[in-house]
C-alpha cells in the first residue's frame, strides 16, 4: 500500500513523545473507546464534519449536492451518508467553513514531504515523528516504509498503538521504531471489551512479545472514571508489567476536549458517564506503579 487516508498531520506536537514532533494521524481504528478524543479517525473513509455554529443555512450545499444527499431540516443541515459520495462539492460551496471533509488520501511521497519540513526542529529539540491514529498498524506496509524513510533521514521515530494487531505487523517495524507508545486500557479482558468494543488478549500478548525483543516501550494508561479507574484492575496491570522492562509509564487522566468532534460528526457522546479522576486517585495510581518498581512515572502525556 502506497497511500492511506490521513486525518491530520500535526506539527509542533509536544504530547506524543520526546521533543517537538510531527504526529501523523492515520484514519481507521479497530477499537471504539468510549472516551476517544479522535472520533474522526475511527472509519477508514472520508466523512463530512458539520459545524452548526458556523452555518448560516444559506442552502448552497443543498443545491450543490448532485446526489440529493444534503437537506435542511429543523434549522440544521442533514447529510444522508448512504447517498453521499464525498465529491466535496458541498464543502467547496460552503463560504463559512461549516462543512469539511475528514480524511485526506495521501501518498507515501506526500507524507514524507510533510515530515521533512520540520527536520531542523526535530534535531534542535530531540524530537521526531510519531505515527498515530486511529491505529497506524492497520497500514503496516506503508508504516514500515515511512519509518524506514525517517531512519534514513536520522529522524527519531515513535509509534503510538493500541497493540490490537497481528504480531507480524508489529514485528516488521521494530527495527525502525525508536519508541513505542503502547496503550493499556484495562487488565480485565471483559472490562476492556465493554469499554473499547474488543477483548485485550491479543494486546497483552503483543506487549509481552514486543518487550522481549528489547524494544523501547512506554506504557500509556488512560484513566477514566466510569470506565477503567478501578484501582484493583490497575494494580493487576502494574503487577503484570513488572518484569517487562518498560522504562516509562504515563498516566493519562480523562478529558473531553474531543467532545465537539462527535457533534460535528453527528454522533452521540456519553459524557455523563465519564469524568476525570481526582488528583488524589491519580497519585494513588502513581504509588501503585512505584510499588512494582517502576521508576519513571508521569501523570499526563
Amino acid at each position: 500500500m502506497e497511500n492511506a487516508l490521513i486525518s491530520n498531520i500535526q506539527r509542533f506536537s509536544t504530547k506524543d513523545g520526546p521533543g517537538i514532533r510531527t504526529t501523523v494521524f492515520f484514519k481507521g481504528c479497530p477499537l471504539r473507546c468510549k472516551w476517544c478524543h479522535n472520533p474522526e479517525t475511527h472509519i477508514s473513509d472520508e466523512e463530512i464534519m458539520y459545524n452548526r455554529e458556523n452555518c448560516t443555512l444559506c442552502g448552497r450545499c443543498v443545491a450543490a449536492c448532485p446526489e440529493g444527499a444534503v437537506k435542511i431540516e429543523n434549522n440544521t443541515v442533514i447529510t444522508d451518508t448512504k447517498k453521499c459520495t464525498h465529491c466535496k462539492k458541498c464543502t467547496d460551496e460552503c463560504y463559512y467553513n461549516a462543512r469539511e471533509i475528514s480524511g485526506k488520501g495521501m501518498t507515501y511521497g506526500e507524507i514524507c514531504d510533510a515530515i521533512s519540513r520540520d527536520v531542523a526542529f526535530y534535531s534542535e529539540s530531540g524530537g521526531g515523528v510519531t505515527f498515530s491514529g486511529g491505529e497506524c498498524l492497520m497500514f503496516p506496509d506503508l508504516l514500515k516504509k515511512l519509518l524506514q524513510y525517517c531512519k534514513a533521514m536520522r529522524i527519531h521515530t515513535a509509534v503510538d498503538t493500541s497493540g490490537f494487531s497481528g504480531w507480524e505487523s508489529l514485528e516488521k517495524i521494530i527495527p525502525f521504531t525508536d519508541l513505542f507508545l503502547y496503550d493499556i486500557k484495562a487488565f480485565s479482558s471483559s472490562l476492556h471489551e465493554r469499554i473499547t468494543g474488543v477483548p485485550n488478549t491479543l494486546i497483552w500478548e503483543n506487549l509481552e512479545k514486543l518487550c522481549r525483543t528489547g524494544a523501547n516501550v512506554n506504557l500509556r494508561l488512560p484513566v477514566i472514571e466510569g470506565c477503567n479507574a478501578d484501582l484493583e484492575d490497575i494494580e493487576k496491570t502494574a503487577e503484570k508489567c513488572k518484569g517487562f522492562g518498560i522504562k516509562k509509564v504515563n498516566i493519562l487522566p480523562y478529558h473531553d476536549m474531543g467532545k465537539y468532534k462527535y457533534t460535528k460528526l453527528g454522533r452521540d457522546y456519553d459524557s455523563n458517564s465519564m469524568s476525570t479522576p481526582s488528583d488524589e486517585k491519580l497519585e494513588k495510581i502513581k504509588e501503585i506503579f512505584k510499588k512494582y518498581s517502576f521508576a519513571d512515572i508521569k501523570i499526563g502525556g
